[in-house]
């Protein structure tokens, strides 16, 4: 190993991203992923990025500069950009957004409210309030049907004998197939890592919001009181969230006036380990 790979290799960044791989690769592992093919993916990215983020101002970016920033030859740097594209399944994020503006608008919609101001248990079609009002003002042109059997399907809705739908649960949690967790779970950590590239890296101001608490000497038995916590507080907290940003998004409410179109999100997780600090 030259100096230089030595180097990297003790530097904090790399220590950092060791600790980051190490879930990462018993993800991969767990699912039967070599490494060959993970490599393969990791040039892909390499190439995708520095195509995207590290053009010279007003050059154009050259297979020439992209190999020479990456340390892959020009050969391979022109193979992976043949191709085609990925992206996330767009079917996939919009049922998950219409479906969750459709519970909202149950919950936070006084038009769908009970008189004590619960959800109202509402009727299939018909005048409203009725789940098609409902869904037709809240998923735009998703037909109502579609949106009910995702939300039976998840269990967030209930058909009761009296022919009524009931809303079991205040947010739209889906019960996704595997592949559908594994593709919420690129969107999720690309996000955080996106967020501390920024706090890191980036002259701007103010920085995202970016915070943690951790203890490493709990009992055993205190952790399901703090799961439990956090799912009452949490759940509390990104429902407020979630009422402010459906207020100023323009899908839900189209009078909203801005410039722009941006999107932004914020989550919150929970995560435990035997309490000892991994060294790299």
């Amino acid at each position: 190993m030259n100096d230089s790979a030595t180097h990297h290799a003790h530097s904090p960044l790399s220590r950092a991203l060791l600790r980051l791989l190490k879930p990462l690769v018993k993800l991969l592992l767990r699912h039967g992923v070599p490494f060959a093919a993970f490599a393969e993916l990791a040039k892909r990215a390499y190439v995708d990025v520095a195509r995207r983020d590290f053009a010279l101002p007003g050059r154009k970016q050259t297979d020439s500069r992209i190999a020479t920033i990456t340390g892959l030859t020009r050969k391979e740097v022109a193979r992976l950009k043949a191709m085609p594209a990925t992206s996330a399944d767009p079917a996939l994020l919009e049922r998950y957004h219409r479906a969750g503006r459709v519970v909202y608008g149950w919950v936070h919609d006084a038009a769908y409210a009970s008189p004590t101001g619960e959800a109202a248990a509402l009727s299939f079609d018909g005048e409203a309030p009725s789940f098609t009002t409902l869904a037709k003002r809240y998923s735009g042109d998703m037909p109502p049907r579609a949106i009910l059997d995702e939300l039976l399907r998840v269990g967030v809705v209930e058909l009761r004998a009296d022919g009524k739908l009931w809303l079991t649960a205040r947010a739209y949690i889906p019960h996704a197939s595997e592949a559908e967790k594994l593709r919420i779970l690129g969107q999720d950590a690309a996000g955080l890592l996106r967020t501390i590239d920024r706090n890191i890296h980036e002259d701007a101001s103010p920085r995202f919001f970016q915070r943690k608490v951790y203890y490493d000497n709990l009992p055993a038995e205190a952790l399901p009181v703090l799961q439990s916590l956090l799912n009452d507080r949490g759940q509390a907290l990104l429902e407020f969230i979630d009422q402010w940003m459906a207020a100023h998004d323009r899908d839900v409410n189209p009078q909203v006036t801005g410039t722009g179109r941006k999107a932004a999100g914020i989550g919150l997780y929970y995560f435990e380990d035997d309490g000892k600090i991994e060294e790299t």
